[in-house]
């Protein structure tokens, strides 16, 4: 028995090593698609937020274009990621990158009207659910056991370390290459992700079992599935808390101008938070299995508790501070995220990961949107504040309620051996 595989039957054993990880090569084709095309959708996301800020002043329709990137998951989640079930999965990513490689050329194109780039924008969001369907389940097929938990890990931090360099750079490029070069770069991105993955990655045979539903029979039977086991229900609600730690990113840009900074100033708030989670990331995969479900309840009520010093109005550094530490804490999404896919059957995971992942992202979209016109009517300390409080309160309740629940029905996938 091989390192991996006894880690793998050991549920409280040390965590497998990440080389073991990085020696699968159809996991280095994903990350490296995965790579290539977050930091570039980052550059898009501060290029938009910045343009629609700069033409209306208004926090709320800055908010707006942020959310709209979130939103779309509303329908992409339950209606589209069960093609992750049905088709090809390393089809299904190669061909939202290529659609989106189009669509955000046509968001480049100069003097776009607001409306039209918002319309464009929704419809590039939607094939990002099949796509991150396809590649959950697809990374889940390539990886097992601890070793999915870690490339979970990397997967993670490779997200947030591309959103840290977007955020950062995102000002500075926009303000030398113009909006229209910073998005022709994003589709530039996709096309190299599609690359990847149809290169660097091979079909696997969808689960067989027996004849798939109709299409809009599966969708019910994966909401059946997740709102039937309440170990999977509570998982989501602990994965939805980010909707109020996120406001900090909507937030951030009239944030800055409110503590007396620029364009500079919005970039080192936005890094803030996904800095933090990389390094709870790093820390929190250091931790045997078990450990680190004893501590995900605790750590989703931390990623709102800092928030709540904002309304002492601190000044920009001691903010960054705060909003790195709710980053740090976010970290537990990891050990959510790999719970809930670990528990779910093969066969219907494109499907549950879908509209776990509508919960999670529509959530953000919301939380973001409610954030930015509450900041047209009250500062933007207080309103990211209020949501840290709000947020402890959620946590509090999603964490007692997930905890009931395994202690009910105790199950291996749980167990996250």
């Amino acid at each position: 028995m091989t390192r991996s595989e006894a880690a793998d039957a050991a549920g409280d054993s040390a965590p497998v090593a990440y080389r073991e990880v990085f020696a699968v090569g159809e996991f280095r084709a994903l990350w490296a698609a995965q790579l290539a095309s977050v930091a570039g959708d980052q550059l898009a996301r501060v290029a938009l937020a910045v343009l629609v800020f700069d033409r209306t002043g208004s926090a709320g329709w800055s908010a707006l274009t942020y959310a709209l990137t979130f939103l779309p998951d509303l329908i992409g989640g339950p209606l589209l990621s069960g093609f992750a079930d049905r088709y090809s999965r390393r089809l299904v990513m190669v061909v939202c990158d290529l659609a989106r490689v189009g669509l955000v050329a046509v968001m480049a194109i100069p003097g776009l009207p607001l409306w039209l780039l918002c319309v464009v924008l929704f419809v590039v969001q939607l094939f990002a659910s099949p796509f991150s369907a396809a590649r959950a389940a697809q990374l889940a097929t390539i990886l097992t056991g601890d070793r999915y938990v870690l490339g979970s890990s990397v997967s993670n931090v490779t997200s947030q370390a591309a959103q840290l360099l977007g955020f950062v750079a995102g000002g500075t490029i926009v303000a030398g290459l113009g909006v229209s070069q910073a998005l022709l770069i994003d589709a530039g991105t996709f096309g190299l992700s599609a690359l990847f993955v149809w290169v660097g990655t091979r079909e696997h045979a969808l689960t067989a079992g027996p004849a798939r539903p109709p299409w809009l029979a599966a969708i019910a039977a994966g909401s059946v599935l997740v709102w039937r086991d309440r170990r999977l229900r509570y998982l989501v609600a602990l994965a939805c808390i980010s909707g109020f730690y996120i406001t900090v990113e909507g937030l951030a840009i009239p944030y800055a101008a409110e503590v007396g900074g620029g364009a500079m100033a919005a970039g080192v708030l936005l890094a803030a938070n996904p800095a933090g989670q990389v390094v709870g990331m790093l820390v929190l995969t250091r931790q045997p299995p078990a450990t680190r479900l004893r501590l995900m309840s605790w750590l989703a009520i931390g990623s709102c508790l800092p928030l709540v010093a904002c309304a002492l109005r601190p000044g920009l550094w001691m903010t960054v501070g705060l909003w790195a530490l709710s980053g740090f804490s976010s970290a537990y999404q990891l050990v959510a995220n790999a719970a809930f896919v670990q528990s779910v059957p093969d066969a219907q995971r494109g499907q549950a990961f879908g509209l776990a992942r509508t919960a999670l992202i529509v959530s953000q979209g919301v939380g973001v949107l409610v954030a930015g016109i509450a900041a047209d009517l009250w500062t933007p300390a207080t309103v990211v504040a209020a949501a840290g409080m709000l947020g402890i309160v959620a946590a509090a309740c999603a964490a007692r309620g997930y905890v009931r629940a395994c202690r009910a029905v105790p199950g291996p996938g749980v167990a996250m051996t």
